[in-house]
């Protein structure tokens, strides 16, 4: 209701620190007859915290048991925000890392409970995390997508030139043959054909996981928990077959541009390289393995896979 007031924009996570030695953030019970919490700790974000109106955070009281939910005024004296400009990935994105300090939380800004147990909670509540997931694979596929249709681009270009004298058919040597370009390089060929099919078979992949995952949404409170499972597992086969072929394609039209435009000239200079920054940065918190064991599991053991971007 807040955020649809005051038009706010939110950003922040709410997803269990990724390693047992970091606590992440906890909540400590305030004093005084008003109730409510304070918010203590450390947290890295991947998007929007820069320039947010509101946090949305998850944290455990005691630094234990259930994460609660809460929202936070990040100009609150206590909140100190360090944009981390020398982060790895797109420098726009609004990541950082954020400092609660002794940061109180009214009771009316607790906004829920997520359970120790993420599949305790009805089936179609639980499509918010599989949501967030899937938008950021599809962020991925548009970032491999993008650095090959530019790399193609500048492997055209490359080819273009004067038209030579002899007129719009170019020269010919003496066998009657015209001389191959780049664009007739087998290899160049081979290496075009394996990125673009690696661009197709991971939107294919994508696409099936959106329309499950849109079934599921119009499904609502019907859904039952083995139809969220499957969603779940196809998702988690879109986030591991995009985000290997995000890094394969940026990480090797690098060698393609280098190879036919030269790194300093038209599209191969500077910044070229943001491709693979982003592709690495989207990729980076989840490893591919886990989603593989999940899917593996639900596939052999009908076990239900993980749902948070816990890697």
């Amino acid at each position: 209701m807040w955020t649809a007031e005051e038009r706010w924009l939110l950003a922040g996570g709410v997803e269990p620190p990724r390693t047992a030695t970091d606590p992440g953030l906890a909540l400590t019970p305030a004093e005084g007859s008003g109730g409510g919490w304070i918010l203590d700790g450390r947290r890295a974000f991947a998007s929007g915290v820069t320039v947010a109106d509101r946090l949305v955070v998850g944290a455990r009281p005691g630094g234990t048991g259930d994460l609660l939910v809460v929202l936070v005024d990040p100009a609150h004296p206590g909140v100190f925000t360090d944009a981390g400009t020398d982060r790895v990935g797109q420098r726009l994105a609004g990541a950082g890392t954020v400092t609660f300090d002794h940061v109180p939380v009214p009771p009316e800004h607790v906004l829920g409970v997520l359970p120790h147990d993420e599949h305790a909670v009805a089936p179609f509540t639980a499509l918010a995390p599989l949501a967030l997931r899937l938008l950021l694979t599809q962020v991925g596929l548009g970032v491999a997508e993008g650095a090959l249709a530019e790399a193609r681009d500048i492997s055209r270009a490359d080819q273009a030139g004067p038209v030579p004298a002899g007129g719009a058919g170019g020269p010919v040597a003496a066998d009657g043959t015209a001389p191959a370009g780049s664009g007739d390089d087998p290899y160049l060929l081979l290496a075009y054909g394996e990125l673009a099919t690696a661009a197709h078979a991971a939107a294919a992949v994508v696409e099936r996981a959106t329309d499950a995952l849109a079934r599921g949404l119009h499904a609502e409170w019907s859904l039952t928990l083995e139809e969220r499972a499957d969603i779940s597992v196809l998702v988690a086969a879109a986030e591991t077959v995009t985000g290997r072929a995000a890094v394969h394609i940026t990480t090797r039209i690098l060698e393609l541009v280098d190879g036919t435009a030269g790194a300093d000239s038209r599209g191969g200079g500077p910044g070229f390289d943001r491709f693979w920054r982003n592709a690495r940065a989207l990729t980076a918190p989840t490893r591919a393995d886990h989603r593989l064991r999940d899917i593996g599991d639900h596939y052999l053991n009908g076990t239900h896979a993980r749902l948070t971007l816990l890697a």
